[in-house]
């Protein structure tokens, strides 16, 4: 699929504003109404949006503790790996599991109700694979920049040709 200017908008404020009516999107990204619902269903049926989510104000609702936690397995095995992340994925509170690169093999986002969940947690993980898992916890104080989207414009930007 071409991820021509009018898509990239598109992507862009539905992005910031997954709720925006189809007209105003339209009126947006100036098209006709009826193109620009086939353009957002086409984005979607080739998978370029996968979902549409609301971002909560979690403090207003609940209490709660974020904590980054960076793991790393003395087993570095396919196995131990696909066995962590299958058991990361199933816990609720992990919100968030990247396989990464360097000092230590994951990270994880885990938000849960109060310290005591987190422990249960973090128990639960270190007992997966007894003795091969390392888990260093980092509890959030405060969150200066929020995830609110993903920099489109830097990231599709075209490399143009250097002049002559």
């Amino acid at each position: 699929m071409t991820l021509d200017r009018i898509n990239r908008k598109i992507l862009s404020v539905l992005q910031q504003n997954a709720r925006i009516t189809n007209q105003a999107l339209a009126d947006k990204v100036s098209l006709s109404p009826s193109s620009c619902l086939n353009r957002v269903k086409k984005l979607e049926e080739e998978g370029l949006i996968d979902a549409y989510m609301a971002v909560l104000d979690l403090p207003s609702l609940c209490r709660s503790v974020t904590v980054i936690a960076t793991v790393s397995l003395k087993d570095q095995s396919t196995e131990a790996f696909k066995l962590f992340s299958k058991a990361a994925d199933e816990i609720p509170e992990v919100v968030e599991c990247y396989t990464v690169s360097g000092a230590f093999d994951f990270f994880l986002r885990i938000i849960a109700p109060d310290m005591q969940r987190y422990n249960a947690i973090n128990d639960r993980l270190l007992d997966l694979l007894a003795g091969q898992v390392n888990i260093s916890s980092h509890v959030v104080l405060e969150t200066g920049k929020p995830f609110r989207g993903y920099p489109l414009e830097q990231l599709l930007d075209e490399i143009k040709p250097a002049k002559k």
